[in-house]
C-alpha cells in the first residue's frame, strides 16, 4: 500500500470573522465524513411521490440500504442503477441500460411523479451525463413523470450537501412565475427538509401568530412546488443549503437572517425573525411562543443536570456542528473544546456566530489525524463524530455520538428540544450504567 503523503494545511492561523463571534481556524486534509447520498434517507421519507435511483456501484447500493433500515416487506423509494463491468468496459452503452431500468421502473411504480437521477463517485469517475440524461427521459415521461438529476458523490463534498444538491435541482427546474401568478401578499417559504410532525407543529405557531401565507418547501407532494418571487420572504430550517438559498434568491426571494429552530433559544428568534418581517407585534408573538416555549424549557432541565459542565469535541460531518454547539452551551452548560465543521458559510451562520463565547475553538475542515490529537489531548466527556470514527475512538475509552443521527431524528422547533437534548446524555448515561 502507497504511503500516505500529509498535506500541510493551508490556513492553521487564527483568523476572527467579525468582533462579535468566536475565532475561526481552517485547515486542509484527509477528511473523515459520508457522501451525499445519505440524504436520499430523509429526502424520500418526505416527498411522497418521489423516487430517488442512484446511478452507482453495489457498495453505493449496500450504504443506501443499510443506512435506510428498511423492512423487507416495505416497497422503497429509493433504488440503485447498477454499473457494472459491462459498463465500465464499454462493452455495454450506460446510457441505454440506465434507459431500461427507469422505464422497467415507471412501468412499475404509477405513483411516481418525480423521478431523481442521482449521480454517485462511480458514475462521474466514468463521466455519465446524468443531466443530458435526465433531460432526454424528461422528453419520454413528462407530463406524467418529471425527471432531474443532482450529485450525491462524496468526491469533495460532506453529506448533508446531498440534500442541498436535490433541492437546488429543484428551484432550478421551476418555470418563470406569469405575471399573472405574483401578487403584492408577502409570503413565508421555510427552506430545508423537516420531519412531518415538526412542520405541522411549526404550522400551528404560525398560524397563532396569524401568518395564514407559510410553504414549507421541500413539500410533501412533488407536484405543488412553491411559487417563488420577489415577495417571497424565506427561513432556512437546515444550515446546509447554501446551493439552493442561492437560486432560491436568485428568484428575487429575500432570506430572514436568524439563528437555526434548534433549541428554545435558537427556536424563539427563528420564529421571531418571521414576526419582525411580517409586523407582527411583540404581544401576540409572545402569547404564540409562550406555552410551547414553556414546554421545552421543562423537558430540556433534567438534561442539562447531567450535561452541565461536562466537555464535548465535535469532528465535522453533518454542517449542524454550530447550531448545536450554540444549544449546548447556552441552555445546557457544555464546555466546547473544539467545534469541527466542514465549512462555514458566513452569511448563514452569522447569527449562531454572534451568540457562541469568543474563546471558542471552530475549526472549518479537516486534517483527521491532527484532530484525533486534539481530541486526546482534550479528554472531552463526549464526542460527536461520523461512524467512521465512532467505534475507534470507542476503543480508547471516549463516549460518542454518531452525528448522522442528529439528521435522522426531529430535533427542530420547541417539542423536540427535550429529544434533541436527550441525544447527548443518553450515551452518559448508558456509561454510567456500564460502569455501575
Amino acid at each position: 500500500m502507497n504511503p500516505v503523503i500529509p498535506i500541510q494545511s493551508a490556513q492553521r492561523a487564527s483568523t476572527p470573522i467579525h468582533s462579535e463571534g468566536p475565532q475561526i481556524r481552517q485547515e486542509r486534509g484527509q477528511r473523515e465524513v459520508f457522501c451525499g447520498l445519505t440524504g436520499i434517507i430523509w429526502l424520500h421519507r418526505k416527498i411522497q411521490d418521489a423516487f430517488f435511483l442512484v446511478v452507482g456501484s453495489r457498495t453505493c447500493a449496500h450504504l443506501i440500504q443499510s443506512a435506510a433500515g428498511v423492512m423487507i416487506f416495505a416497497e422503497p423509494r429509493f433504488g440503485t442503477a447498477i454499473i457494472d463491468d459491462r459498463d465500465l468496459s464499454g462493452i455495454a452503452d450506460a446510457n441505454e441500460e440506465l434507459d431500461k431500468v427507469v422505464n422497467q421502473l415507471l412501468r412499475r411504480r404509477k405513483d411516481i411523479k418525480t423521478l431523481f437521477l442521482v449521480g454517485s463517485c462511480p458514475s462521474e469517475v466514468i463521466k455519465l451525463d446524468l443531466a443530458r440524461a435526465a433531460q432526454r427521459l424528461n422528453k419520454q415521461f413528462n407530463p406524467n413523470v418529471r425527471v432531474l438529476n443532482y450529485s450525491g458523490s462524496g468526491i469533495e463534498t460532506t453529506f448533508t450537501q446531498g440534500e442541498d444538491a436535490c433541492l437546488s435541482s429543484i428551484v432550478e427546474s421551476l418555470p418563470p412565475i406569469g405575471t399573472s401568478e405574483t401578487s403584492n401578499h408577502k409570503k413565508l417559504l421555510i427552506v430545508g427538509t423537516l420531519a412531518d410532525v415538526v412542520e405541522d407543529q411549526m404550522m400551528r405557531i404560525f398560524k397563532d401568530m396569524g401568518l395564514e401565507s407559510v410553504e414549507f418547501f421541500p413539500g410533501r407532494n412533488s407536484q405543488k412546488p412553491p411559487l417563488i418571487d420577489e415577495n417571497t420572504y424565506y427561513l432556512l430550517a437546515q444550515p446546509f443549503l447554501a446551493d439552493t438559498a442561492k437560486r432560491i434568491e436568485d428568484k428575487g426571494a429575500i432570506r430572514l437572517p436568524a439563528p437555526f429552530p434548534l433549541g428554545v433559544e435558537g427556536t424563539s428568534a427563528w420564529f421571531e425573525a418571521a414576526a419582525n418581517a411580517f409586523e407582527i407585534s411583540s404581544t401576540v408573538l409572545d402569547e404564540a411562543l409562550s406555552a410551547p416555549r414553556q414546554r421545552a424549557n421543562t423537558a430540556i432541565a433534567k438534561h442539562r443536570r447531567l450535561l452541565e459542565n461536562k466537555k464535548i469535541f465535535f469532528f465535522p460531518d453533518s454542517q449542524l456542528e454550530i447550531p448545536l454547539a450554540r444549544f449546548l452551551s447556552r441552555e445546557l452548560g457544555m464546555k466546547l473544546t473544539e467545534v469541527g465543521v466542514p465549512y462555514i458559510h458566513r452569511q448563514h451562520l452569522e447569527q449562531e456566530l454572534k451568540l457562541l463565547a469568543t474563546d471558542t475553538l471552530i475549526m472549518e475542515g479537516q486534517h483527521v489525524e491532527d484532530q484525533l490529537d486534539r481530541c486526546e489531548q482534550a479528554n472531552p466527556d463526549l464526542v460527536v463524530c461520523g461512524l467512521g470514527l465512532a467505534n475507534p475512538l470507542e476503543a480508547k475509552g471516549f463516549t460518542t455520538k454518531w452525528s448522522i443521527e442528529l439528521v435522522f431524528t426531529p430535533i427542530q422547533g420547541f417539542d423536540q428540544a427535550g429529544d434533541l437534548a436527550e441525544l447527548f446524555s443518553r450515551p452518559l448515561v448508558r456509561k454510567e450504567k456500564i460502569a455501575a
